[in-house]
């Protein structure tokens, strides 16, 4: 393991806390109505570090700072020292909950409407980048192929990353299509982008289905790829699963699809992370 990382891997995990604590930390205020420059209504939050954004996004926002708090940036952490023992599982944590922080604080960067914490989040982002190909070029490639037994689920690993695949180039598209019909107002609340979409399209899906291939041909990239991939997967399934719930309690709308899709993805995800975790053999 990189020295480096037994530094950047506490700042990361002590600023990501910083800013989940200032997302929830409860305020006051009244919600009100708004129409974006695109004629959309949407409802502005109007309270907290996330005082321009809509309801909508700020219910997400928080379901995430919740998620990084109790859940990613203790896995941070335990990892950190089970890598440093030499745990190959250690390392395989480290980067699924690095690769979770990088996408979240993407997000956050290019998403959330500018507040105080802007500068933590373009911190994170650059952060996360930058340990995550440190742990990367700790692994050795050549021989983690025969680190996993034969129990390792390789096809249903595989049928995973292919459905999430599948399911956000469809969920996307059709979104992204949406916008195209006359006299529609594009579904972006107050942001001035699809940027979510713009990043599943354009990253996590080729990763996905390249993991997913990779990994059913026996290739190191394979086994690499695709156990990052499950335990970000797990971790952002989730964040997204208790966002929707968030959305709900705030009095948002959320599709019947991606509420009962999600919750069964982090479930899925969840299990074939452990499989995998389990399968691994000692050197």
């Amino acid at each position: 393991m990189n020295k480096a990382l037994t530094y950047l891997v506490p700042l990361i995990a002590g600023l990501s806390c910083v800013a989940a604590l200032a997302g929830l930390w409860p305020a006051e205020g009244n919600p009100y109505p708004a129409v974006s420059v695109r004629g959309e209504t949407v409802t502005i939050n109007a309270r907290g570090l996330y005082y321009w954004d809509t309801v909508s996004s700020a219910a997400q926002m928080r379901a995430n700072d919740l998620i990084t708090l109790a859940l990613a940036a203790p896995l941070l952490l335990i990892s950190l020292i089970l890598a440093r023992k030499g745990s190959l599982r250690g390392k395989f944590l480290l980067a699924g909950a690095l690769g979770f922080i990088l996408y979240t604080y993407m997000t956050m960067a290019f998403g959330a409407h500018f507040n105080a914490l802007f500068p933590v989040y373009a911190a994170l982002m650059g952060l996360s980048l930058y340990a995550l190909i440190l742990v990367f070029l700790s692994f050795d490639l050549a021989a983690l192929p025969s680190r996993f037994g034969p129990k390792l689920p390789k096809k249903s690993i595989a049928g995973l990353l292919f459905f999430a695949a599948l399911f956000l180039t469809l969920a996307w598209s059709g979104r992204i299509a949406a916008a195209y019909r006359p006299g529609t107002a594009p579904l972006l609340e107050n942001t001035t982008s699809m940027f979510i979409q713009a990043i599943d399209l354009s990253l996590v899906v080729p990763l996905c289905v390249i993991a997913g291939i990779l990994l059913l041909r026996g290739k190191p990239w394979g086994y690499l790829l695709a156990s990052v991939g499950l335990v970000k997967f797990s971790t952002l399934g989730l964040a997204v699963s208790l966002m929707a719930v968030n959305m709900l309690r705030s009095g948002v709308r959320v599709s019947p699809v991606e509420l009962a899709v999600f919750p069964c993805m982090a479930l899925v995800g969840v299990i074939m992370t452990a499989r995998l975790l389990v399968s691994v053999r000692k050197a």
